[in-house]
């Protein structure tokens, strides 16, 4: 299986765009060890023919032409078999809206997610320019779906849904009710039987993540930020992490400590804020994450499992 980060940050990206925090600040007057980072999206392949994208933010465009394995092989073609949505967040989901161009797409999803994107909104007409220019397939939590292809006997990806604590999309609540299915996790499997374990974002650690994760090839982990109050404290915003469903890396009930004996090799945080300490490569929180074995995913980091 090959993993490609096409992008590690989280909503707005690194910097963002109306931040003057001192880690955008820095990043932008050069007074930090940091790098940039666009919204999350990650590309994966069984046969380093067809990609699947694991979400696909608003940096998508910029995203595919950094990757050449994702280039057109021919004047009107994509190596892009498809699109596997883990929740509604306009940072997963906005980039389906740049991929109109008079090209089918297949978007994996929960029904939940799939009818968060479609109803009432005005502007999914423009994936609707022609018969079957999207083409849903629904994801539903336990069962196992080729991801590559529809036709089991052909795929060479397969993906078990793991629901994970959520809430509705900003755009969404108040209009829909808390659901299983709003937001989940992918146990991706190649025909070798290789498995990643694909949590981009999550409100809590489950039972059922937490059996899911183990003995996997890679983790892949929400690592949005790094304490609770990381934005109200600065009065950046008036919510805490729990209240934008994450689970914050630092402190004795975050990731870093309740993921701390799981036995994975590779495992990296992404969905990272721009507010998170974690970015500043030379930080104390950065070296206490690589010190417990963890990686800070980088835009163009690539994985061979």
């Amino acid at each position: 299986m090959l993993i490609r980060i096409l992008g590690a940050g989280a909503g707005g990206g690194f910097p963002q765009w109306n931040c003057g925090c001192p880690n955008c600040d820095g990043l932008r007057r050069g007074t930090i060890r940091a790098k940039p980072r666009s919204q999350v999206t990650i590309a994966l392949s069984g046969d380093a023919d067809r990609w699947v994208l694991l979400n696909c933010g608003p940096e998508i465009r910029s995203q595919i032409e950094a990757f050449p394995a994702l280039w057109p092989r021919a004047p009107r073609h994509s190596p892009i078999a498809a699109i596997a949505l883990t929740c509604g967040d306009l940072d997963h989901t906005l980039g389906l809206l740049s991929l109109r161009e008079n090209h089918p797409i297949t978007v994996l999803a929960t029904e939940t997610v799939r009818r968060g994107f479609v109803d009432g909104n005005a502007l999914y007409r423009t994936l609707e320019r022609f018969p079957g220019q999207v083409t849903w397939r629904r994801l539903v939590a336990g069962l196992e779906a080729p991801l590559d292809d529809p036709n089991p006997a052909r795929a060479m990806l397969f993906a078990t849904p793991v629901p994970v604590p959520g809430k509705p999309p900003v755009h969404r609540e108040g209009r829909e009710a808390p659901s299983e299915d709003q937001a989940i996790g992918l146990i991706v499997r190649d025909r070798q039987g290789r498995r990643l374990a694909a949590f981009p974002g999550a409100g809590g650690i489950t039972p059922a993540m937490r059996a899911a994760m183990e003995g996997v090839d890679a983790l892949i982990f929400d690592g949005t930020f790094w304490s609770e109050d990381e934005l109200a404290r600065p009065k950046l915003m008036d919510k805490r992490a729990a209240d934008m469903a994450h689970l914050p890396i630092g402190g004795p009930d975050g990731s870093l400590a309740r993921l701390a004996d799981l036995a994975v090799a590779r495992k990296l945080f992404v969905h990272i804020n721009n507010t998170n300490p974690i970015l500043r490569e030379d930080s104390a929180e950065r070296e206490r994450v690589e010190a417990a074995g963890w990686t800070v995913a980088e835009d163009g980091m690539e994985i061979a499992l």
